[in-house]
């Protein structure tokens, strides 16, 4: 008996957990969903932004910008780590964390290591990075003052000369099931796609070169941070919706294996007892 209560006290526990990991399934797929009808939402305006910069940073025209201008010697680069507010989201965190460790070591340059999300402090402690500062409030369906504060404090550790580039790290969102960890420099901006074309193009600013430039890049730089944000967030909760709905199956196979011995332990106690009834049975005939 004491065997079969431990079982059923067992059962009951796992499908407790059954409950939690499928409510949280649900919320991350809540969360997904908004996220990326932000991202869906804003990809248009990125791809543009996107398209403009590298057709002026690709031309010939000689443009000059504080954002664009590359120091003449490397020294210090700055790394900005896209982490999750929580685990429970499989190998999501950890992937970036290590992809972040092998392109320190390979870059073999002095760092400091910005964090965007909360997870993992003990984590980052233990492991002896260089963190300089946690954006540890930000929330999990991005907001572009969340943005704007991230993207102006890297424009001022730039800016100020404390870093020679300034590098974002993220798990890039390809589909639910897959991310891929990313690294994009920031600062000073420079083209993704070379355009050809651009080499031949002449533009003509107004009212001057300087004020349009860099209007247009602050805006694409805060761009690029909140477009970040959203592909990392999607990565996050996707991954966190694929651990939860691995958690849910895990713990319907566990209860119908603890049925399955329940089942047997109950056959194995009804066994006894009628063995034992008819042992005694038997014996009170002896005696008679």
């Amino acid at each position: 008996m004491a065997n079969m209560r431990a079982i059923r006290t067992r059962i009951k526990s796992v499908k407790n957990t059954e409950q939690i990991t499928k409510a949280m399934k649900m919320v991350a797929v809540s969360k997904l969903r908004r996220t990326q009808n932000s991202m869906q939402a804003m990809r248009p305006f990125a791809e543009k932004s996107q398209e403009v910069m590298d057709t002026l940073l690709s031309g010939s025209s000689g443009l000059k910008n504080r954002f664009i201008t590359p120091r003449k010697e490397v020294k210090k680069v700055c790394y900005v780590l896209f982490l999750g507010n929580r685990g429970l989201c499989g190998a999501y965190n950890s992937a970036v964390l290590h992809y972040a460790n092998s392109v320190i070591k390979q870059s073999g340059k002095d760092y400091g290591l910005v964090v965007c999300g909360r997870w993992g402090k003990d984590v980052l402690a233990n492991s002896k990075l260089n963190v300089v500062h946690t954006f540890s409030e930000l929330s999990d369906t991005p907001t572009v003052d969340e943005a704007l504060e991230i993207s102006d404090y890297l424009k001022e550790l730039y800016l100020n000369g404390e870093y020679d580039e300034v590098h974002l790290i993220y798990q890039r969102y390809i589909t639910a099931l897959r991310q891929e960890p990313t690294d994009v420099q920031f600062l000073p901006a420079k083209p993704e796609k070379s355009d050809s074309a651009g080499q031949t193009r002449v533009f003509i600013f107004e009212p001057d070169t300087n004020s349009v430039l860099e209007g247009v890049m602050q805006l694409y730089l805060n761009n690029k941070v909140m477009s970040t944000l959203l592909d990392a967030k999607c990565g996050e909760h996707s991954a966190r919706m694929t651990a939860m709905t691995a958690a849910a199956d895990s713990t319907k196979s566990l209860i119908a294996e603890l049925d399955l011995k329940l089942n047997r332990v109950r056959q194995a106690a009804i066994t006894t007892e009628i063995s034992e009834i008819v042992g005694g049975a038997s014996a009170l005939k002896k005696k008679k």
